[in-house]
């Protein structure tokens, strides 16, 4: 295995950078692998419709493979659109040549419609490349074409499912996405002669453009890292789920999905961890901070950007909170997602109004605090707890929220602080408010050090 292992995806290129070779190069440089092309075809497409191809010369698709493999060598291939028989009888005539594990995906019509498989490379596509596949990875169409049977159940997907092994590939994938079993996706996966149900939410959404791509190049990135096989489709449905959950709403048709999603997460969790690490030093190096903790403790929180933050888990905070010990404070844990409830819920209130403020931190009220803020031209605002609806105070967790939107429309824009004096069984609190853990930290140091040095 080399350092850097090497995935191939031998498909037709997509003007519009979302699906083919666009969006296995986006998928495998996400996996940690890569990327080499053989490009087989040339489209002119958008996320409304396939409107022109061209295909490349036999020679030259040749020439691409051999070139990659003979220099850096392939872990691993998939294929894309062949859309012509004597591409697919070269391909299958490569990979017995090379012997490298090979991911077909079936394409056979574009989602506007567009044939990217003509209708007598269909037999060739059976007769010639299935038979050296590792992995095929049908739609519910794409399955029927191959198997001759109408596919409307679980059942069928299982049936159809055998019948395509017995044509050569030692692993079958039927997605069932296309099939209807309410909020809730199956694929059946026949390998070695066994079934397994991979059970996955529905996403109701419009940037599916790619999706079949994408999934066989997660495949393929793995398969090419060493992965077995179910480990490597296991895999690939996380990060197909990601990918369709933070799609790009691009164009008037259907947007595609964001392989950059499963990487970009990743990056941004760790930048919020290493900023609400750098917060909680400038805090504890402040000499009068633990002033203003109050009887419930402080948290800071801060969260992923958008669109990457939709719920609480997306909002990292201090387990336990920042607790008053003396003249100092404990931090029993380092920052971690899901660890906060009542200010997650605040920043992510606040990102409705400006999804640049991602960060807040609660200090105890009092007067001279909005004194301070005052002097140092913070801008502040309030909200009346005796002002809470009814349906607001009796939901759990709603109450923060509401409060948060007022004081926001109260003056039209995001405060440094917003301060409310309480309720029974509610402490009158202070959030302070910023971009990130950082910025918040250091205008809870100046309040405490205007507060309490003077």
């Amino acid at each position: 295995m080399k350092e850097v292992p090497v995935a191939m995806t031998i498909a037709g290129s997509d003007s519009g950078g979302g699906a083919g070779i666009e969006a296995d190069l986006k998928t495998f440089a996400a996996m940690g692998v890569h990327g080499t092309v053989a490009i087989t075809a040339i489209t002119a497409q958008n996320t409304l419709d396939v409107f022109a191809i061209h295909d490349v010369d036999l020679d030259v698709i040749e020439t691409q493979i051999d070139v990659v493999f003979e220099d850096m060598g392939i872990n691993a291939a998939k294929t894309g659109m062949l859309h012509r028989s004597d591409v697919i009888e070269l391909v299958s005539r490569k990979v017995r040549e090379y012997r490298f594990p090979l991911v077909v995906d079936p394409v056979m019509v574009a989602k506007g419609g567009a044939r990217l498989l003509k209708p007598e490379a269909e037999a060739s596509l059976k007769k010639f490349l299935l038979p050296v596949a590792t992995v095929v990875t049908p739609n519910v169409f794409e399955a029927e074409v191959l198997s001759g049977m109408k596919i409307s159940t679980l059942d069928d997907m299982r049936i159809v499912a055998k019948k395509i092994a017995g044509l050569g590939p030692r692993t079958v994938i039927v997605k069932g996405g296309h099939l209807k079993n309410g909020s809730e996706v199956v694929d059946i996966a026949y390998s070695d002669g066994e079934f397994r149900e991979l059970h996955g939410k529905r996403i109701e959404t419009k940037t599916t453009h790619g999706t079949g791509c994408s999934f066989s190049a997660a495949i393929t990135a793995q398969l090419a890292k060493g992965r077995g096989i179910m480990e490597a489709v296991e895999e690939a449905k996380r990060f197909i789920k990601i990918a369709i959950e933070y799609g790009l709403c691009l164009g008037r048709g259907h947007g595609p999905v964001n392989p950059v999603a499963w990487l970009e997460i990743a990056a941004e969790k760790y930048m919020v961890l290493e900023n609400i690490s750098k917060a909680l030093e400038i805090l504890k190096s402040s000499k009068y901070f633990s002033k203003l903790v109050p009887e419930v403790g402080s948290n800071i929180v801060m969260a992923l950007p958008k669109p990457y933050a939709k719920s609480l888990e997306d909002v990292a905070g201090i387990p336990g909170r920042l607790v008053k010990s003396g003249d100092s404070i404990l931090v029993f844990k380092g920052p971690e997602f899901g660890a906060s409830f009542h200010m997650a819920k605040v920043v992510l209130k606040i990102m409705e109004y400006d999804p640049s403020f991602r960060a807040a931190m609660n200090i105890k009220y009092s007067p001279e605090i909005i004194q301070v803020c005052r002097r140092l031209k913070m801008v502040f605002s309030s909200f009346d707890r005796s002002e809470e609806p009814e349906d607001v105070k009796t939901k759990e967790g709603e109450s923060l929220p509401w409060g948060v939107g007022k004081a926001i429309e109260k003056i039209g824009r995001i405060p440094d602080a917003i301060y409310d004096l309480g309720d029974i069984g509610k402490e009158p609190m202070v959030r302070v408010l910023g971009r990130d853990a950082v910025e918040v930290a250091k205008k809870v140091t100046r309040i405490a050090s205007g507060v309490c040095g003077g």
